[in-house]
């Protein structure tokens, strides 16, 4: 067997939190705590590439110990620490593997297995055309352990293999002994490939239990990138696909209610459409940026992105994507109470959806039919406290469901039993709560949850209704999610 440059980067722990690192966060953002790093950076000459990802890798204990250039900047803005009090592990602990590298692993070679950093577009500091910090590009071996696993491999299905294995992908066992050598079409297919069994995965089972281990595919692809492809076109797939795959790791942090994560995977995929002048990318990381805004409470955000993506999208010839683009637009206008630009959004919507599917339609829109279209018509009328034409649209959203989508058929319904209690129909909103528990043991979404548990909370006064006792004995008997 030959040796490998990841054999001595493989751990037999999992790797271990870095809390004391997360308490100097305090209550700030991972894309707030890394705007502060780059700035003390600035105070001593240094520059980093620090994004929201890179000080989520730190808490996760993915990096034990940063590079000098970090190590600078850190020290300099927590005076009298130390890296042991920072939660880092000593450098000698992890300086070792950075000797042990192959005759093949040269100057040229170095650096080449590390991700585009995501980019926040409202921050200017950060540059979306630099792929990895050229300042200092040899010393972060712990970030790069994991995606030179993942891409060192000779076929498509095996780019994902050390990611996706536990999603249903067949593990090459014997990749890891193989050199590295440039992306092709199996590279990127799949990749491709990764981004349809996320989608049908959530579709199924919702985002909570898919998120961690979709995030190591996302991080393979951008490698991927790094390494260099054979032809144009293989590049071109390869650009779309990584920024697809970011926009489902994205969703599945933002529908798990980790929405600074989601907001930086989001970010990444814009940064990646506008590097490589892809219209359909840009058009539908926009369209999930104005949904991520108005479900974290920046409405007028909402508008803007949605607006934004209808712009890139008129090219695209798809008046479904239009249409789905209004409704994100209607949501930012409902959000900011402005019932007559969300009604005129709305009708906007309607219109272009009756103008039916179409060749240019994106594959990603496999979920929208009339049933995502009444479903986010509720949620509109439901932010305007509307809540008889909120349950109207959400009762024939959860019937008109196909039956696959059965996350949708959990999140529809939950929000019929929110809006009927809301609106004083506490009997029927139980009802429609004992049919989203039902579902609870197939999806696992942290949105449905919520939804779910304020239900519970506006029925307590009304427990003496018929089923409404039974539905909150049920609810409060769920285990609770960290």
């Amino acid at each position: 067997m030959t040796s490998s440059t990841v054999t001595s980067s493989q751990s037999p722990r999992p790797p271990r939190p870095n809390l004391a690192f997360r308490r100097l966060r305090g209550q700030r953002s991972p894309a707030e705590f890394a705007a502060m790093v780059r700035r003390a950076a600035q105070e001593i000459g240094e520059r980093v590439s620090c994004d929201a990802r890179y000080i989520g890798r730190v808490e996760a204990g993915e990096i034990r110990c940063p590079n000098y250039a970090y190590e600078r900047v850190f020290l300099h803005m927590f005076p009298g620490r130390t890296l042991a009090d920072l939660g880092f592990a000593p450098r000698s602990a992890v300086r070792g593997r950075a000797a042990r590298r192959t005759p093949r692993e040269t100057r040229e070679t170095r650096g080449t297995d590390r991700p585009y950093q995501s980019y926040d577009p409202q921050d200017h500091s950060q540059d979306p055309y630099r792929p990895h910090d050229p300042y200092h590009p040899h010393e972060d071996h712990e970030e790069s352990d994991v995606l030179r696993r993942a891409f060192m491999t000779r076929g498509g299905a095996t780019v994902a293999a050390a990611s996706l294995g536990p999603l249903g992908f067949a593990v090459d066992a014997s990749a890891a002994d193989r050199p590295a050598r440039r992306a092709g079409a199996s590279e990127a297919g799949a990749v491709e490939e990764a981004v349809r069994r996320i989608r049908l995965l959530d579709d199924r089972h919702g985002a909570d239990g898919l998120y961690r281990r979709a995030a190591a595919p996302l991080r393979a692809a951008y490698a991927l990138l790094d390494a260099g492809t054979t032809r144009q076109t293989t590049a071109d797939r390869l650009y779309s696909g990584a920024g697809e795959l970011a926009i489902s790791v994205g969703w599945l942090a933002h529908d798990s209610g980790r929405f600074d994560d989601a907001r930086s995977h989001y970010a990444e995929a814009l940064a990646t459409a506008r590097m490589t002048g892809d219209p359909a990318l840009e058009a539908h990381a926009f369209c999930n940026t104005a949904f991520l805004a108005r479900d974290a409470g920046r409405p007028r955000e909402a508008v803007r992105a949605a607006q934004a993506a209808q712009r890139v999208g008129r090219e695209l010839g798809s008046a479904r994507l239009m249409s789905l683009l209004a409704l994100r637009e209607a949501g930012g206008w409902a959000g900011l109470a402005d019932r007559t630009g969300c009604e005129q959004a709305l009708t906007r919507a309607q219109a272009l959806y009756e103008r039916g599917p179409s060749d240019a339609d994106p594959e990603w829109m496999s979920f929208y039919g009339e049933a995502e279209l009444e479903g986010l018509e509720a949620q509109c009328w439901s932010t305007l406290g509307d809540w008889p034409r909120a349950a109207r649209h959400a009762r024939r959203a959860a019937q008109l469901q196909d039956p696959h989508f059965t996350r949708n058929i959990a999140l529809y319904t939950a929000e019929l039993a929110d809006d009927l209690a809301r609106g004083g129909r506490p009997d029927e909103a139980a009802a429609a709560g004992m049919r989203v528990l039902d579902l609870l043991g197939q999806v696992q979404s942290s949105r449905v949850q919520t939804i779910l548990a304020g239900t519970a909370r506006v029925l307590l006064p009304h427990r003496r209704a018929g089923g409404v006792s039974a539905f909150l004995e049920r609810h409060a008997s769920l285990p609770r999610t960290a």
